[in-house]
Formats: C-alpha cells, structure tokens, sequence
C-alpha cells in the first residue's frame, strides 16, 4: 500500500453523484470518467475511462437504497481501481448502510456491519472516510483506517444562524436514550438546555412515549438524531413534546435521511414544522416536501479529502 497518491482524482458510482460533483468542485478538479451499469440480469459492470495508475482515487458512494446494489457498485469500483494500479484507495462512504446491523440483538444473528467492513477491506480499499456511523464503534470494525466525520458541526451553524440571540426558549431534544450524547455536543453548540425523550416498547413495532425529562414547555424544541427511517420514532417523539411537555413548535434534524417506508407522510402529517437533513443520500423529486430542508456535506468532505491526501489530521473538522 502506498502511503500517497501522486495526484487526487474523485470518481462516483450511482447512488450520490451530487455530493461527487460538491467535493469535486470544491477541490477544483473534475470528476472522474467512467461508467457504472447494471446489465438486464442485473450483474453490475464498471468501465474506468481515464488512467488512475499512482493516483490517490477517492470513490464517492452512500450505500443507500437500494443497498445492495449500491454496496456491489463500491466494491466493483474498488476493485477496478486497485487493479489499475491506483496508488491509494479511498471509499469515501458518506452514509454507511448496514451500520444498525452491528451487534448481536439474538441468539444466531449475523453482525452484518462487520461482514460490509470485511467486504470493503478486501474489495481493495485503503482507508474508509464516512459521516455519523450508527454505532462510532463500528471503525473497529475496519482493518483500515477510518477518518469518521460528524454531522453536528455543519446542523449547528443552520439553527444559530436561523436563532440568532434569541435563543432563550430554545431547548435541544433527544428522541431516545441512545442520541444522548449526540444530542448533548448539538445542545453545548447552541449553549441551550437538554432534554430527553424516555420512551417504553411494550411490544416489537409498537414504541410508546412515557415521558420527557426536562422542561420542555413553551419552548422551541430542535429534535437531534442520526437518521430518520421510517419516521416513527421522530414522529411520535414531536407528538409527545407537543401534546404532554407543551412545547410551542418542533424542528427535527438529523444526518441521514433515510425515510423509507410511510416516512414522508408520517412527516408531512406530523407536528413537525421542519426536518432538516444532510444530503448524505440523495433525496428523489417524490420525497422533496416542503417541509424538509437538505444541507450540503460536500464541503466538509472536500476538506477532509485535501487533508488526507496532504497527509494533514482531519480532527480540526470535529471543532
């Protein structure tokens, strides 16, 4: 493995070619040629169209939906890349798939988030640079290195410059006790109050809100997670702030939007005012509401990007 490419050259796959094109042009560089097809019995084939021998590549590729296809598109790229000689390889994955699957719920489950880093590692890539991992635990998953950007740094900024001063009825929430810590970083930004959402699941599928720990009434409640799926949890999360805590509005955010399933009418009907999301995964014309606002995360990783190749550290990035 070569410690350094001679040049930095930034390729896609399908699932994120927007982010691609923000890296890329933050970088002042073009994007990389090549193509990435799926043939009618749905084998995937990848053409590189431009030398990359000693370079440092950089492919671009959210392992969203659909997963699967997304994942073999990566790993195919990789694999193409490392035998073009590419001097140093980089997945840069800004939302990980698989990464809820990362340990042992029950007897004979598999720890899929393991197997993916496997895959990815052997595949041929050097090091992995990705965004809000369900679990930071997962970059021991990795036996390369993994550069884990947050996403709190660039939602923070968007709501101290929506508030401004006037943040004396702010107060940041966590929808569960596994956001707590997320959710704390989020509020020591905004220098605002905590508060927690204690919720019971009486039974598989069914999540019931008991209670809110922490004052919550009369207050402008910003919702803090790390991804929204299929909405359920944020929803009644808002509902539970609304209608047992009194809060006068709800914003949510959170890194990646998932929304699968019945989420973009669970949001559009929710008391949700606002759902501001990172573009980790490309969010389709039929998903884009009024109500949900999209960040860019491609500066942030352009950055990182330029401070790898440079072989500078990338913490400043966290601050």
């Amino acid at each position: 493995m070569n410690l350094h490419g001679k040049d930095i050259k930034i390729f896609t796959a399908n699932s994120n070619k927007q982010v691609a094109m923000d890296i890329a042009k933050d970088l002042g560089l073009p994007v990389g040629e090549s193509e990435v097809v799926t043939f009618s019995d749905g084998e995937i084939s990848v053409s590189i169209k431009e030398s990359v021998r000693g370079s440092d590549v950089f492919v671009v590729q959210s392992t969203s939906q659909p997963v699967n296809n997304n994942l073999m598109e990566l790993l195919i790229m990789i694999d193409a890349f490392k035998r073009a000689s590419a001097g140093r390889i980089t997945a840069v994955i800004p939302y990980f798939g698989y990464a809820r699957q990362d340990r042992k719920a029950k007897a004979r489950d598999p720890i899929s988030a393991k197997l993916v880093a496997d895959l990815i590692a052997t595949a041929g890539a050097d090091r992995v640079l990705t965004m809000d991992l369900h679990a930071a635990q997962i970059q021991g998953f990795f036996d390369i290195p993994v550069d884990h950007l947050l996403g709190v740094p660039i939602l923070a900024p968007h709501f101290i410059e929506k508030f401004g001063e006037d943040k004396d009825d702010v107060v940041v929430v966590s929808p569960d006790l596994g956001s707590v810590t997320r959710a704390r970083n989020f509020a020591s930004r905004l220098d605002v109050p905590l508060a927690i959402v204690d919720k019971r699941r009486q039974r598989a599928n069914v999540c019931e809100v008991m209670n809110i720990i922490g004052n919550v009434e009369g207050k402008r409640v910003i919702l803090v997670d790390d991804m929204i799926d299929t909405a359920g949890t944020l929803c009644n999360a808002a509902k539970a702030i609304i209608e047992v805590g009194g809060a006068k509005e709800v914003t949510a955010c959170a890194t990646h939007g998932v929304l699968s399933g019945p989420a973009i009418e669970r949001i559009q009907n929710s008391v949700l005012k606002e759902v501001v999301l990172l573009d980790t995964i490309a969010l389709p014309e039929e998903k884009k509401i009024d109500k949900i606002t999209q960040l860019k995360v491609g500066p942030v990783f352009a950055e990182a990007i330029e401070r790898i190749y440079e072989d500078k550290p990338v913490s400043p990035l966290f601050v």
